[in-house]
């Protein structure tokens, strides 16, 4: 078989100190993620997380920077993941859409609630990401290209 990495991008979003994760169930249990998803065939990475936010949040979301580019390998199951996690905005004053089928909830929470949960975190790239964003981590959207052809 050959190897393959999963690719997914991340929606890194903070108000007010708080940063928005989704509650789902995911490998048999109740975990928390960003807003994440796989990308789709075709599909630039910005484009990606949009649909993905909105998807699991029922709101727009609009990718402004690129806080940083991830390799995990799953202990469990040994897939690799290469994640591209995106800071932005979130637009909660549009009328909110029902939520993807497997997300139970969203919820606003600490970093320092995040931590304390981290047995109920997906992945330790939830974490990273979060920690990355405030630590400053921005690059900006053109550091992704998309090469047709």
């Amino acid at each position: 078989m050959r190897w393959c990495p999963h690719v997914t991008v991340a929606a890194v979003i903070e108000r007010e100190g708080r940063f928005l994760l989704v509650e789902e169930e995911a490998e048999g249990r109740r975990v928390l993620n960003q807003p994440a998803g796989h990308l789709d065939e075709g599909e630039p990475l910005a484009a990606a997380a949009a649909r993905e936010a909105l998807e699991e949040t029922g709101w727009p979301f609009r990718p402004e920077a690129v806080v940083g580019i991830y390799r995990w390998r799953h202990p469990g199951n040994g897939r690799t993941f290469l994640r591209v996690a995106f800071a932005g905005s979130l637009d909660t004053d549009a009328p909110r859409r029902p939520l993807d089928a497997g997300i139970l909830r969203t919820v606003w929470m600490r970093r320092d609630e995040i931590a304390a949960a981290a047995d109920r975190l997906r992945s330790p790239l939830v974490l990273a990401c979060i920690d990355d964003h405030l630590r400053g981590a921005r690059h900006p959207l053109t550091l992704l290209r998309d090469i047709e052809g």
